[in-house]
């Protein structure tokens, strides 16, 4: 990855909470220089377009509402979390992909996701989804690094690194793939709570002083879990959400007392759980019509290349909560984004 020899300077952004444009920005006075996000499907925004996989989403209906039409790698018709989380802070419109061959310099200087669909923190599951595996994505992160100061030098690529905010959505895949290669229920939330601090732990030793990481969401609620494992009546599924409730009082737990070693180090979890659940449980009240369903097909089981041209789409895209059997829609992302851009405020700044 090489980047033109430039001079940066940390853009130093002076924004508010408020409405704009639907959604929300900080209120403080703060410096983002970018925005570096890890992670699976959540976070994906098209690196897997670039690698041998079948866990791709760049062909019609994904991308539909964004930019033009133009499907990009990204499982929603329009934004992402990734999206609109780089918005609110003030960096930039849409976070490009690291294996994006068209990046500009522009782009690296101010971030990029490293994330892969159907990754995990698990070797076992990328293995199984031929993906990029948290571990590679923070072996990516420092190659990053080095070509940074190797071209702009070490003191601007510091700033960057320094007043950067590094998201991780991952472990979804963990818990719905490989858990089920695993005997015992409680030993897999805490290797897989190990695995993240370890992931977590290199990240810090290369700079990184402010993190958010995303609590795992209410997989049993997900449209093509409720299908296949919810019954007649496709409903949410309580082992799997149970398995994601343990996983996230155990992260929570640890994250708390790993960063007290770390005196200069923010750390914001966020709860991804509460807020879906209730969306799912309460969706008019959010504007949506539809939270049990995805808007891609039959909205049941539709996800990756059974989400493609042949299929339909709901008649309007910003009434359903979910955009395929997995992934949320932008007006999805959107609502999640303002839902928990307080909580990751107060944490890190």
């Amino acid at each position: 990855m090489l980047i033109a020899k430039v001079i940066l300077f940390c853009v130093y952004v002076s924004v508010r909470l408020s409405k704009s444009d639907g959604g929300l920005i900080l209120q403080k006075n703060v410096s983002v220089s970018a925005v570096f996000v890890f992670g699976d499907s959540f976070a994906d925004q098209g690196n897997n377009n670039y690698i041998n996989t079948l866990a791709k989403a760049n062909f019609p209906p994904y991308g539909v509402d964004f930019m033009g039409g133009t499907p990009t790698g990204r499982f929603s018709n329009g934004k992402t979390l990734s999206d609109f989380l780089v918005k609110a802070l003030g960096v930039k419109d849409y976070l490009p992909a690291s294996l994006d061959p068209l990046l500009k310099d522009k782009d690296l200087q101010t971030g990029v996701s490293f994330g892969s669909a159907a990754s995990g923190f698990d070797p076992k599951t990328s293995t199984i989804t031929s993906t990029i595996p948290m571990s590679v994505q923070s072996k990516m992160f420092k190659e990053y690094i080095v070509a940074l100061k190797k071209n702009i030098g070490e003191e601007p690529a510091n700033n960057i690194i320094t007043s950067s905010v590094v998201v991780v959505v991952a472990g979804n895949n963990d818990l719905i793939l490989s858990r089920r290669l695993q005997h015992d229920v409680l030993d897999y939330p805490n290797m897989l709570v190990q695995l993240i601090l370890n992931f977590l732990q290199e990240i810090y030793t290369l700079g990184v002083r402010r993190i958010v990481v995303f609590s795992a969401p209410p997989i049993g609620c997900f449209p093509d879990v409720r299908t296949l494992v919810g019954g007649p009546e496709r409903r949410c599924v309580n082992e799997e959400n149970n398995v994601a409730q343990l996983f996230n009082s155990i992260l929570k737990q640890q994250l708390q007392f790993w960063r007290t070693s770390f005196p200069q180090l923010r750390v914001a979890y966020i709860d991804y759980y509460n807020p879906l659940i209730s969306i799912i449980e309460n969706p008019q009240k959010y504007g949506f019509d539809v939270a049990d369903k995805g808007c891609c097909g039959t909205g049941e089981i539709e996800v990756t290349y059974l989400c493609n041209k042949l299929t339909s789409t709901c008649p309007d895209h910003s009434k359903y909560f979910f955009w395929d059997g997995f992934h949320l829609s932008e007006k999805g992302n959107s609502v999640i984004v303002n839902h928990i851009l307080q909580d990751l405020v107060d944490a890190l700044f």
